[in-house]
This record gives structure tokens, sequence and C-alpha cells, in this order.
């Protein structure tokens, strides 16, 4: 059985969102400290729906960079990983709670974020957080 593995970044910092929205730099820090444990891959943000996990999260210059894992078994992670292949799905988006923001026209500025999630999605709210990598391996 082949396992698919990503990377890609499910956030891009100073760049506004299509709610308004501004990530910075140093948002994700609890989580990248943390580690990608505990952090699931679900499709399209619903909970029921887990495809697998985060191997690895880190925060650079461009903003939260991620590796995933579809775990094969996952009732959903077929369908998910068959879009990804075929070009049809490469977006990338996460589930948060805001713990610090700064209020500006037009949207918010988020400096502290607890990350709850990371999806693949067809329409990220960002449009520039994609996947830019997939790699197959023979699983164990």
């Amino acid at each position: 059985m082949k396992r698919l593995r990503f990377a890609g970044y499910a956030a891009l910092f100073d760049k506004a969102d299509r709610g308004g929205d501004v990530i910075r730099r140093g948002a994700f820090g609890r989580a990248v400290v943390a580690g990608p444990k505990g952090i699931p891959l679900l499709w399209q943000h619903q909970p029921g729906r887990p495809i697998g996990r985060i191997e690895s999260l880190a925060e650079d210059a461009r903003g939260l960079r991620v590796i995933g894992r579809f775990t094969p078994e996952a009732r959903h992670a077929a369908e998910a990983a068959a879009l990804l292949r075929d070009g049809a799905v490469g977006g990338l988006s996460f589930g948060y709670r805001v713990r610090a923001k700064q209020n500006r026209p037009g949207g918010r500025e988020l400096t502290d974020l607890d990350l709850v999630e990371v999806s693949l999605v067809t329409f990220p709210m960002q449009p520039g957080a994609r996947v830019h990598a997939v790699h197959e391996e023979e699983s164990e």
C-alpha cells in the first residue's frame, strides 16, 4: 500500500486573506514549540473527516510550512489523496483560536494563535496557501 505525503504552506505571513485578516510571523510560535503531535489533518475543515496527520510544522519567512501524511485506512483519505494527485484540490487552510490581535480597517492583524487543525481544501482563505510538493512512498 502506498502512503502519500505532502509539503506546503497552511498560512502566509503579511498577506491579507479573503476576509481581510493578516497573520504576522510568530503567531504560531506556541504550536511550533509544542510540535505537530495532536494536530489533525482534516478534509475541508470537517472534524468528522480526518484524513491523516501533520508530521512537521515550522514558521519561516513566508509562512507556516507543514508536512502532512495521509492515513490510507482513513475513510476519506483515498478521496482526498486522489484529488490532490490529480491536481483538482491543492489548497491548505487551518483552524485556530485567536489569542492576540489588533483590529485594523478591513480586518485584523493576528499576532498569537492557537493552531487547532490543518485542512486540505478546495478554496483556501489565503489563495497562496497551497500544497507545493507531493511524494508517494511504500508503507511498511
